[in-house]
């Protein structure tokens, strides 16, 4: 039995398939790596997409013994025993760790000192971005780097890869399919071939699907069209076109597209969307997200449907996704205001507004700032009426 994914592991950024904003020869990572001056990174992007790969040219480049855990199952003693092997050593260790999101805080509390005084080189992967789980210290000392799907013409060449390396042969539909059924995922595609070549060195459509009968994260195994039903669903939903809402949403479920992920987009779209002109929206889509999560198909797809009447026929606003927006933008570029000491902890000069009827005026910014512009729509227009009353 083939190994293909280890087989066809790339050795040099070259090599890697997809992901060429990382690796192409004037991306920021493959030129600190090639000076030897890159420094402790997280990668993280969806299964298969080439996180583990990565790690290991950057060992191989750099020159750099290369450990490989998983943060399930990882133990301090095995990093402590590490540590000290290469203490006074002239050539530092690259430990990689998977999973990073699911460090302990002890356990992220033993990576400091190395991460500070760099006697080790700390990369970590995971599917979710650790820098939510991970400590601000942590984060001080390192680089976020994220990765994307593997498209389909990047996993067509892997594939032909694969077929060439390994002499079989694999008819048209089924290429097809083992492409569009992976849904970016490279790790996947290689092992559902690996696992089709064992019962038969010609690659047939009827084996592929006995053995993954549905598409992975994709909405259909069309090449492609789990994004794009995915997007024609969501402009249909913010378009208020309910007909056409319904019909997306029948393409992804009998595509195969989970109800979570389906509910979750909902979600997202009940908030930047709809927002404050329906408030109930996100009420009304979490409760939906819960109870599909819970019930599962086939009656979920009526909890999904409603949701999606629900949302089409809703008032929309954007203000809030575009308010986030501009004061994310405005603080990342480096407005940082000094609080006004009136609503600092325990100050004795802060205005309680309940003691003056819920309103009073004082000093909540250091200096006049715009973000929140409430548009005259369902209830978005009554919080405006109501905040013109008391300003």
């Amino acid at each position: 039995m083939s190994d293909f994914t280890h087989l066809l592991r790339p050795d040099n950024f070259d090599d890697l398939i997809g992901q060429e904003h990382l690796t192409s020869l004037d991306s920021p990572l493959r030129i600190l790596c090639e000076k030897g001056a890159l420094g402790h990174s997280f990668f993280f992007g969806p299964a298969g997409c080439g996180k583990t790969s990565i790690a290991r040219i950057i060992a191989k480049k750099m020159d750099m013994p290369f450990y490989e855990f998983n943060a399930t199952s990882l133990k301090i003693e095995q990093l402590r025993k590490i540590f000290e092997q290469y203490k006074n050593a002239l050539q530092k260790p690259l430990i990689f760790i998977d999973e990073v999101h699911r460090l302990a805080k002890n356990q992220q509390e033993v990576l400091l000192p190395v991460m500070e005084n760099n006697s080790v080189l700390i990369i970590g992967a995971s599917t979710e971005n650790p820098f939510f789980s991970l400590t601000s210290a942590i984060r001080s000392r390192s680089m976020l780097f994220e990765l994307y799907n593997i498209s389909n013409e990047a996993l067509a060449k892997l594939l032909d890869k694969a077929l060439e390396n390994s002499k079989l042969t694999c008819q048209e539909d089924a290429a097809e399919y083992l492409v569009a059924s992976s849904g970016g995922d490279a790790r996947a595609m290689l092992k559902l071939l690996e696992f089709a070549s064992n019962l038969d060195r010609d690659i047939t459509l009827k084996n592929l699907k006995a053995l993954r009968p549905n598409a992975l994260s994709a909405g259909s195994s069309e090449a492609g069209v789990h994004y794009d039903l995915t997007s024609a669903m969501i402009k249909s939903i913010r378009g208020s076109d309910m007909d056409a809402g319904i019909y997306y949403l029948a393409r992804l479920i009998d595509g195969g597209e989970s109800a979570d992920f389906i509910a979750r987009r909902l979600v997202i779209l009940a908030s930047e969307d709809i927002g404050n002109a329906n408030p109930q929206a996100l009420t009304l889509t979490t409760s939906c997200l819960t109870s599909v999560s819970k019930i599962g198909y086939p009656e979920a797809r009526i909890i999904l449907a409603q949701a999606v009447i629900y949302l089409c026929a809703s008032p929309k606003s954007n203000s809030s996704y575009e308010a986030i927006n501009k004061a994310l933008d405005s603080v990342k570029s480096g407005l940082h205001l000094d609080i006004p000491k009136n609503i600092t902890q325990n100050n004795k000069n802060y205005l309680y507004p309940h003691n003056y009827g819920g309103y009073v005026k004082q000093t909540y910014l250091s200096k006049p700032l715009k973000f929140v512009e409430l548009k005259n729509i369902g209830y978005e227009k009554k919080m405006g009426d109501w905040l013109k009353t008391i300003y």
